[in-house]
């Protein structure tokens, strides 16, 4: 069977303060429905906090399919043996993180709401781009406003995939999957959804369901 022309890539909540806890819910929020990727988005903590997070939390999402990325930290994707990493705009080199998580492992890379970034970011080797934010978001300072033209036009011409991020939740993902967007990149979205993650993961991938029928 073919995989959807939009999926969900999951971002972890910013802070992962029951890792037991946590690796339950996400067992459950995995199974409760298609997923893609996992971000293990974790900010100003010291690596051995990180390290101790992708213990649990890799073998739960490889054992289902769902691709571990490393946020910002090529040399802990490499030692920790993640199956890529997301960089953005300031956290280095494209051409260095490549260099250091190697051919086989992804590399994304954040473009906020610029082609141009985009386009130099897929003749550099990036195996796909994100574009964002769509709508305001409270996990991150989102420095620009994507419109959703951009996933349009950027389907229409270039061959890597596009992520969208910011914002996303059930009630506003189905016009993104409609434009373009190859994956929907979700964190509070799912985490803080009043009836929890796993109703949150069915109502997006209905949602993006929705999209692709009126994509055509």
């Amino acid at each position: 069977m073919s995989e959807p022309l939009c999926r969900l890539y999951l971002i972890t909540p910013p802070r992962l303060d029951d890792l037991a806890g946590f690796g339950r819910t996400l067992a459950h929020t995995l199974d409760a429905g298609d997923v893609a990727a996992l971000q293990i988005r974790l900010k100003d903590v010291p690596d051995d906090i990180i390290a101790a997070a992708v213990d649990v939390i890799a073998p739960i999402a490889q054992a289902r399919g769902v691709a571990v990325i490393m946020n910002d930290r090529p040399d802990l994707a490499a030692r920790f043996d993640c199956d890529g990493v997301h960089i953005g705009q300031s956290d280095g080199t494209l051409a260095e993180a490549r260099r250091i998580v190697g051919k086989e492992r992804m590399v994304g890379v954040t473009c906020h709401d610029s082609r141009h970034l985009a386009m130099e970011a897929a003749e550099g080797g990036a195996d796909y781009v994100a574009f964002g934010a769509f709508f305001p978001t409270t996990t991150k300072d989102a420095p620009t406003r994507a419109e959703p033209e951009i996933l349009s036009i950027w389907q229409e011409t270039m061959e890597i995939p596009c992520v969208a991020i910011g914002g996303i939740t059930a009630d506003n993902a189905q016009g993104l999957a409609a434009a373009g967007a190859d994956f929907l990149a979700v964190s509070a979205g799912v985490w803080n959804h009043p009836q929890g993650p796993e109703t949150a993961v069915k109502a997006l991938n209905a949602a993006i369901a929705q999209g692709l029928a009126a994509r055509g």
